[in-house]
């Protein structure tokens, strides 16, 4: 299920998260049915409050919806994605492979 405070700013290539006056976001490239996850950036004052991982669960659970298969090039993605193999199926199957996801 997707998050309802966090927006896709896609003019911007980026989903972000307002919280007490600071803007995490990750950052991203469409093409074609591939959304390729670049960077992930969490301020300073919200780091340790699970703002990475919330809004990691809102791009996997996007993706999904929109029938896109994740590029995890940012290293947080990838490791999320790594500790939460059941979205294995939402990530593209070379990185799958370089991830060691299941197929």
């Amino acid at each position: 299920m997707t998050d309802p405070d966090i927006r896709d700013n896609a003019d911007a290539h980026r989903y972000e998260l307002p919280l007490g006056g600071e803007t995490a976001v990750v950052i991203y490239n469409l093409s074609d049915h591939n959304l390729m996850v670049t960077e992930t950036l969490v301020p300073q004052a919200l780091e340790g409050q699970g703002v990475a991982s919330r809004l990691a669960k809102h791009v996997i659970a996007d993706a999904r919806n929109r029938g896109l298969l994740i590029l995890p090039v940012c290293t947080f993605f990838a490791g999320y994605l790594q500790k939460h193999p059941e979205h294995a199926d939402v990530v593209h199957p070379t990185y799958r492979g370089i991830l060691g996801l299941p197929e």
